[in-house]
């Protein structure tokens, strides 16, 4: 078993995901994994690292499905004997002016940003060594969206006793409250990756009390954060940062010190907490 310590970016073959792979390889000390839906697209991506004198290794992992995640878990166990630093950037997004209706963009999109993370973590977290970091690359899109919320949705997203299976049960509402053509009437803003990045958010909020409730002693930082507005296929070419420049956030965020004590459970943008 190797005792190199070691990193894992999910989605990473292009965009924000490659960039934070890109910054992990100069900066950590270790293995970094570049991960990918498409086992050539993600081989490609090495190679071009490799061009640019950088040392990444690829595993293929696609979040919507358990089997994959599990794969992927079996491997770092047995390699590693666990993780030091996740950083949970794949992620989907519809563009505007997509014609697909809503209630599949819903559906489509809360299943991979949201339960397809979600899973990601439940099979991950436990793998953490102690010390490890964890990054749950989130929008600002959250916040907004959360400010569309009813207030009675906004005061249930914003509890710091909400449970995972309480979070689960909202995100599953919303969909299905747009399938029946209610989300509106039921106090939900008109956007599903806003809402499947609140998810996002709020699941960071939980996980991070679960680990001061159950491994408090391990020192273990996870927070969520917005990269920016950053120019990348999901976000065009108009986005005022580059791929490198909304990488900053998350590659801060997953080199924390080993003595630092925060952030944790926060929301982060421009290396920043904001309130949530």
């Amino acid at each position: 078993m190797s005792s190199v310590p070691v990193a894992v970016v999910t989605g990473s073959n292009k965009g924000i995901g490659y960039a934070i792979v890109q910054a992990l390889c100069k900066q950590f000390q270790g293995d970094v994994y570049l991960t990918a839906r498409d086992p050539g697209r993600g081989q490609e991506a090495v190679t071009k690292l490799q061009g640019e004198g950088l040392r990444a290794l690829f595993y293929q992992l696609d979040i919507d499905d358990l089997h994959s995640i599990r794969a992927l878990r079996d491997f770092l166990k047995e390699k590693y004997g666990g993780l030091n630093v996740l950083v949970n950037n794949a992620g989907i997004a519809f563009k505007v002016h997509d014609t697909t209706p809503f209630a599949i963009q819903a559906e489509v999109t809360l299943k991979t940003n949201f339960f397809g993370t979600r899973n990601v973590c439940t099979e991950l977290l436990p793998l953490m060594k102690p010390y490890g970091k964890v990054v749950n690359v989130s929008s600002m899109v959250s916040s907004s969206a959360l400010r569309g919320c009813s207030q009675e949705l906004q005061q249930k997203f914003r509890s710091d006793t909400i449970t995972e299976d309480e979070l689960v049960k909202l995100m599953t509402k919303f969909v299905e409250d747009v399938k029946k053509g209610v989300h509106e009437k039921e106090g939900w803003p008109n956007t599903a990756y806003g809402v499947s990045k609140i998810g996002v958010t709020v699941l960071s909020r939980i996980q991070a009390r679960m680990l001061n409730e159950k491994r408090k002693g391990d020192h273990i930082l996870l927070n969520a954060c917005c990269p920016g507005w950053v120019r990348t296929d999901m976000a065009g070419p108009k986005a005022t940062k580059s791929p490198e420049e909304g990488a900053e956030t998350p590659v801060y965020l997953a080199l924390l010190p080993s003595d630092a004590d925060g952030p944790h459970g926060q929301f982060l943008s421009d290396k920043t907490v904001r309130t949530w």
